[in-house]
């Protein structure tokens, strides 16, 4: 069915205005919640650990890094399959999505130097490494908090009348494949905790039956493991 189209300003229908809807693209927000969270938790973390503990800084840091490539592959995966499509299929979205990919580069920057700063405070622990990483950090949060809000508010909406389903879905495909293994229990446990139900609906959504058994008598354990460690209230481990 096609598409109702934009209007010249670019923005989405206004509420109540009759848009022929292609796909749901509401894992789009659900995964920005995750971001939203673990990122703005991300510099109490830095500041648990206490000086030159390096095991902690290690979990932590490795928390980090795990974030950090899941927001790079989703941007990733943004730059090189959405952008083009949208300016096809809504060119009166043009201004909205040059804005995103400027809003992207300045990502990157701050994404960067958190995976310049990590390895230094992950060997050490100590404040003087872990300056890089907050800084990094506070870069990161400042962007997200202007990026994530314009895209939902003026890209989502778009995404949703020109779009298909399988193109919305390709977004999840390549984010789970970009996952470290062994870190998906962890990743989908940051997913859940994110939702504002702690997650019962997006499980019972987006994953079968055995999936929802394996996280229920293997995944929730081992990401309170996870979780309790980079709080500090069990011994760290190296990774």
């Amino acid at each position: 069915m096609a598409a109702t189209a934009l209007p010249p300003s670019g923005d989405p229908p206004e509420p109540g205005a009759t848009a022929a809807r292609s796909c749901d693209a509401r894992g789009m927000i659900e995964i920005h919640r995750m971001f939203r969270a673990e990122f703005a938790e991300g510099p109490e973390l830095v500041r648990r650990v206490a000086e030159a503990d390096g095991a902690h800084a290690d979990v932590v840091g490795d928390h980090l890094a795990l974030i950090s490539g899941s927001l790079h592959a989703h941007h990733e995966f943004e730059d090189e399959h959405l952008w083009d499509a949208l300016d096809e299929r809504a060119p009166a979205c043009a201004g909205h999505v040059e804005r995103m990919k400027e809003q992207h580069a300045e990502m990157l920057v701050h994404l960067r130097e958190l995976d310049a700063a990590l390895p230094a405070w992950r060997a050490s622990g100590r404040a003087t490494d872990a300056a890089a990483v907050l800084a990094a950090l506070d870069g990161v949060n400042g962007a997200l908090a202007v990026h994530l809000p314009d895209e939902e508010a003026n890209i989502v909406p778009v995404m949703e009348t020109v779009l298909t389903q399988k193109e919305v879905d390709a977004a999840g495909v390549h984010g789970r494949r970009a996952t470290p293994k062994g870190k998906t229990w962890q990743q989908l446990g940051a997913i859940l905790a994110a939702q504002p139900d702690g997650g019962d609906e997006w499980l019972h959504e987006h994953m079968p039956a055995p999936a929802r058994l394996a996280w229920r008598f293997i995944g929730r354990r081992d990401y309170a493991a996870n979780r309790a460690a980079l709080t500090g209230d069990t011994p760290a481990r190296p990774h």
